[in-house]
């Protein structure tokens, strides 16, 4: 039996590979603070809950849904334009995604093919790059450098590949460097996207999870936008409902058509009772969205605060629910640390390797336990020595 060519780019996902180490230490009766994955643990409101609730007592909504319907559309567009301050046509510009995911690692099949180039982001979410080796193409990267804010410079991007590359990948707020974008850098990207015809598909999951007073915003609130890309935005993370796969496509009226028509020759739309929850989230009452940004901000303030005061020092987050730390100066790279903190404190981090070469020498902590929880990390990683 021979698998495909294009499984020689995937090994088993980091996120496999840390669970395995999870589940070892734990069959060995041993505790394990788990900081890796970024899995919310704040669970929806309790009005996003009871329209799912509702939704999946009626037998009727266990058909087929095949599409988004019209009220999820209409949701949506009503949905950027309150927050955002972007008009949506709801049936042209919107497509529903199984979660942000399933949308990052399909739409370069839309876009791309074979031996084409495609920009990703350096270091970034893996899919970002996956998805693309998924349908054939190239990848070429955009470092984001810790002297420029991790924001990329266009300037940087060779004029060979610029004029080679079909599809370039930007998100911010940034995992996992955490960073934010300033205005300028969008308007920069937009006639840089003009200029070599390429799609920009901005990932926009952290919009909400942004702190210290300061206000995320929309790609697609910049004049021209709609015309070079679209965004995906996601309500895992903004209303707890990550394991529900809840995520948009929304932008250039093509490319959603695009997406839309990919879908429909690969799975049967969103459960109509999640469409529903989703519904409820997006229009309902939004104080749950601003004391799920608040609990995130407390416990970035603890671990980033209670590590420093242990001797490992880190920059508090902006935005998103991660910490980007470099690795102490005694280990040699990202792998090794995170395995010997997991060994000596029970602490689980991703080693930065996972997000692509400049990812190395980093780890990514996510902010997906409670107070206490992190309290007892930084206890821990304080008696164990590591840092000494």
């Amino acid at each position: 039996m021979k698998l495909s060519n294009r499984m020689d780019h995937f090994g088993a996902g980091i996120f496999t590979a840390l669970l395995a180490v999870k589940n070892q230490r734990l069959a060995e009766g041993k505790p394990v603070i788990d900081l890796s994955v970024g899995t919310p643990n704040i669970p929806p409101a309790p009005h996003i809950i009871q329209a799912l609730v509702d939704a999946a007592s009626d037998g009727r909504n266990y058909i087929y849904a095949i599409s988004d319907t019209a009220e999820l559309q209409d949701a949506v567009a009503l949905w950027y334009k309150r927050r955002y301050g972007v008009d949506i046509d709801p049936r042209t510009e919107v497509c529903s995604l199984l979660g942000s995911q399933e949308g990052l690692s399909h739409i370069a099949l839309t876009l791309a093919d074979e031996g084409d180039v495609i920009l990703v982001p350096d270091p970034c979410y893996p899919v970002f790059g996956d998805g693309p080796l998924l349908a054939g193409a190239e990848l070429r990267y955009m470092p984001q450098r810790r002297e420029n804010g991790y924001v990329i410079d266009l300037k940087e991007i060779p004029e060979d590949v610029a004029r080679a590359a079909k599809m370039m990948v930007v998100s911010y707020p940034n995992n996992p460097t955490t960073a934010l974008a300033p205005d300028s850098f969008y308007l920069e990207l937009i006639e840089f996207a003009r200029k070599y015809d390429i799609v920009v598909l901005h990932d926009n999951a952290y919009s909400e999870l942004v702190y210290d007073g300061v206000v995320g915003g929309s790609f697609l609130r910049f004049p021209g936008a709609k015309e070079v890309g679209v965004e995906f935005n996601s309500l895992s993370k903004t209303y707890g409902l990550a394991g529900a796969r809840v995520g948009f496509c929304i932008g250039n009226p093509r490319v959603v058509a695009a997406v839309k028509n990919l879908k429909s020759n690969i799975d049967y739309g969103m459960f109509l009772p999640i469409q529903k929850a989703a519904i409820a989230a997006i229009t309902g009452d939004q104080a749950c969205v601003a004391a799920t940004r608040a609990a995130y901000q407390r416990r970035r303030d603890l671990l980033v605060d209670g590590l420093a005061s242990v001797g490992w020092k880190m920059d508090k987050c902006p935005g998103t629910m991660f910490v980007w730390a470099r690795i102490p100066e005694k280990f040699e790279n990202s792998s090794d640390f995170a395995m010997e903190l997991v060994s000596r404190t029970g602490v689980l981090v991703t080693p930065g390797s996972a997000f692509g070469p400049s990812g190395e020498g980093h780890v990514r902590l996510a902010l997906v336990q409670d107070e206490e929880q992190i309290l007892q990390a930084v206890d821990a990683i304080r008696e164990s020595g590591i840092l000494e």
